[in-house]
């Protein structure tokens, strides 16, 4: 007597378990990636406050050593994204910055600091906070002074503060 062997049938789609299962990994995936994704503005942020921090100690170093006034000039481009059409742009971005600008009044522009989607506000010993809209200049003097006052850098819902001392000059990030 032969023996029949049975074809099994081919499954065509898969089973209630299967699709429960690659569900729950795509949303353990997605629960990883969610946080990596919303703080990518971060490290743009902590890099401009850095070099923000770094041209104003080469400024103030500049000064005492050259015997001259020297300065940093911030300028802040539109929150659109779209970046300004002249000559202004961030010291990282080489070209012309590298040289020394003299200024009307004999000081020394060192270097432009062009912060890109990011708010700058300055305060003064004399004056209250107010929002940078276009340029801003602080002065180092040979003596070891400067114009002074509080930076605040603001993006979204971060902020850090650099003080600058108007009677030694020295730059702090508290």
């Amino acid at each position: 007597m032969p023996v029949k062997c049975q074809l099994s049938q081919q499954q065509y789609g898969f089973t209630l378990l299967e699709l429960l299962l690659v569900l729950s990994i795509l949303a353990m995936a997605a629960s990883l990636l969610v946080p990596v994704l919303s703080t990518l503005e971060g490290p743009s942020f902590n890099a401009q406050v850095r070099e923000a921090n770094n041209l104003l100690n080469f400024a103030r170093r500049s000064a005492v050593v050259s015997g001259q006034v020297a300065g940093i000039e911030f300028a802040v481009t539109e929150h659109s994204g779209t970046e300004n059409n002249d000559s202004r742009r961030s010291s990282t971005a080489g070209g012309d910055d590298d040289t020394q600008t003299p200024s009307e009044s004999g000081m020394t522009i060192l270097r432009r600091w062009q912060g890109h989607e990011i708010e700058l506000w300055y305060e003064s010993d004399s004056s209250s906070l107010r929002e940078i809209a276009d340029t801003l200049l602080i002065e180092f003097y040979p003596e070891g002074g400067s114009t002074g006052g509080d930076l605040t850098f603001r993006q979204g819902n971060r902020e850090t503060l650099i003080q600058i001392d108007p009677f030694s000059g020295r730059v702090t990030v508290p």
